[in-house]
This record gives C-alpha cells, sequence and structure tokens, in this order.
C-alpha cells in the first residue's frame, strides 16, 4: 500500500510531478495492500494461460496446408478433447499449486526487497533486470531440468510432462506437482538476487510463459520474431525433446541454448524451416579467441 493520501503528496515526496503511468499506478494501487496485489500475478497468469495460446489452438483444430506445412512432428494431432483436458489440468494445478506457492512465497520476495511503491522503475532499469532474470532462470532451470532426466527423477516426477511426446500449447505448464515448485525455483532467484518494482515481477512471469507457450506451440513459423533474438531456442530445440521422450540427453535449455551448446547436450534440429543460429557462430569464436 502506497504511503501517500494524495497524488500531490507522492509529487512532493518524489520532487517532482508523477508521470502518467505513476498517476495510473497511484490511482489503482495506492488503497490496496501489498498482498492483494501480489495476488495479481496468479489471476495474470490465469488469464494469460487461458487466452495466450488460443492461436495455436485454433491452427491445430483447422489444420490448414498453410499451417500444417509448418508443424515440426505433422503425424501427431490432438484432438479437441486432448487440448481440453490439458487445458483444465493446467488450471487445477494453478489453483491448487502455482496459486499456493505464489502466496507463500510472496512474503520472502518482498523481504529480499520487491516492492509496490514509486516511483516505478524506468523502461531501461526493467529491461536490464528482465534479462537477468531470464540469464539466471535459463541457467538454474538447465541443471535442474537434467537431473530431471535421471531415471529416478524422470520416472517419478518429469515423466508427466512428456506425455506430450508432440507438444501443445496448453502443456507447456503441464507437470507433476513436484515439477511445478521445483522449476518454481529459477523462477524466483532472478527477483530475489535482482529486486525490483511488483510489475517487473509481474511482467516477467508473463514474458517467461509466453517464451514457454511458444516453446511448446509444436510449430516452427518462418517469421516468428524470436529467430532473430540469439541463442534462443524456440519451438524446434524443445520440440526434438519431447520427441525423444524419457531417452532424451540434449536440448535441457528453457530459454536460451548456450548451455545446450557449452555443456556438450545441444542437438542441432533440422527442420522444414531454416533457423538462424547465429549463437553457434558467436560461441565458435569466443572460444576460438580466447
Amino acid at each position: 500500500m502506497l504511503p501517500y493520501n494524495s497524488i500531490e503528496a507522492a509529487a512532493a515526496h518524489l520532487g517532482r510531478n508523477l508521470t502518467y503511468a505513476e498517476t495510473l499506478w497511484f490511482n489503482y494501487s495506492a488503497d490496496k495492500s501489498d498482498d492483494v496485489l501480489a495476488c495479481h500475478n496468479i489471476l495474470f497468469l490465469c488469464l494469460f494461460f487461458s487466452v495466450a495460446p488460443l492461436p495455436f489452438v485454433f491452427i491445430q483444430l483447422l489444420r490448414s496446408p498453410f499451417f500444417e506445412k509448418h508443424k515440426i512432428q505433422p503425424k501427431i494431432q490432438p484432438s479437441a478433447a486432448d487440448i481440453f483436458n490439458c487445458y483444465k489440468d493446467v488450471m487445477l494445478s494453478f489453483f491448487f499449486v502455482v496459486g499456493p506457492l505464489q502466496l507463500l512465497s510472496y512474503p520472502s520476495v518482498k523481504a529480499v526487497g520487491v516492492h509496490t511503491g514509486l516511483p516505478l522503475p524506468s523502461i531501461g532499469e526493467i529491461s536490464a533486470q528482465l534479462l537477468v532474470y531470464f540469464l539466471i532462470e535459463d541457467y538454474t532451470h538447465y541443471w535442474i531440468h537434467r537431473f530431471l532426466h535421471c531415471k529416478w527423477g524422470y520416472e517419478k516426477i518429469h515423466k508427466v510432462h512428456h506425455h506430450y511426446t508432440s507438444p501443445i500449447a496448453f502443456a507447456a505448464p503441464y507437470a507433476h506437482w513436484a515439477e511445478i515448485l521445483i522449476l518454481g525455483i529459477p523462477s524466483f532467484l532472478g527477483p530475489a538476487m535482482v529486486p525490483g518494482h511488483i510489475t517487473t515481477f509481474w511482467l516477467w512471469f508473463v514474458l517467461r510463459q509466453m517464451e514457454a507457450i511458444d516453446t511448446h506451440s509444436g510449430y516452427d513459423f518462418p517469421w516468428s520474431v524470436t529467430k532473430y533474438i540469439p541463442f534462443y531456442g524456440g519451438a524446434d530445440h524443445h520440440d526434438y525433446h519431447h520427441y525423444v521422450g524419457g531417452q532424451s540427453q540434449s536440448n535441457f535449455s528453457s530459454v536460451f541454448t548456450y548451455c545446450d551448446y557449452i555443456y556438450g547436450t545441444d542437438k542441432v534440429i533440422t527442420s522444414n524451416q531454416p533457423k538462424i543460429n547465429i549463437e553457434h557462430y558467436v560461441i565458435n569464436y569466443i572460444f576460438q579467441v580466447f
């Protein structure tokens, strides 16, 4: 809850007028406790995961030749019932696992410095923090994911996520409850190490889940802007991991491919569409120089 009774008091404390975004934030959050604001993250995730995968769902059910030529595993076609059951199971995990995890972890997140007050962070600050969050999450996720592919981890926990050998967008968070808890740790590490504003915290989780939906979409579209993001794995990188399943010892990265490349678990995919893998040239160059 903001410690100001009015916009004028907030402006006096900051020593300047509030920006338009800060004025909107004040009007919305001034009478809401930090705990209530923390609950927004759960609502955002449920709403986002209900809406964001729908374009991929429509494409899969439409089965248009225009889109199907970009499907990575065209022989596997999920039914509408399969997709709905996946969505239902994901929402149940959100209400009974992700939601409580968010609520129980917020006191710790708040203690390390995630805040709700003014001023709002600049675009540069948000971008820098998000980059750090992605890098920290990606590195720690890689090693936990590799652990989950040991015999015990896979059979007891990770096998649930690999139920879909050809991923669908709604299956991005489809997993055993223990895996949701374990892989939730990397997502919280970044904000804990480099704390920021709660709006950055919200944005981080939305972007991370947006990437997960794209990675599990099952389609490798040549027009995707993610093909121009250095080190980005994408759907073709992760789709192979699901295709191999429990025997997979490659492509463990969640977002970027540098860990797979450095630690020798990178499997180069030959898909229907060429991919701009400039990261391999960059890493090779670095190794040659140093």
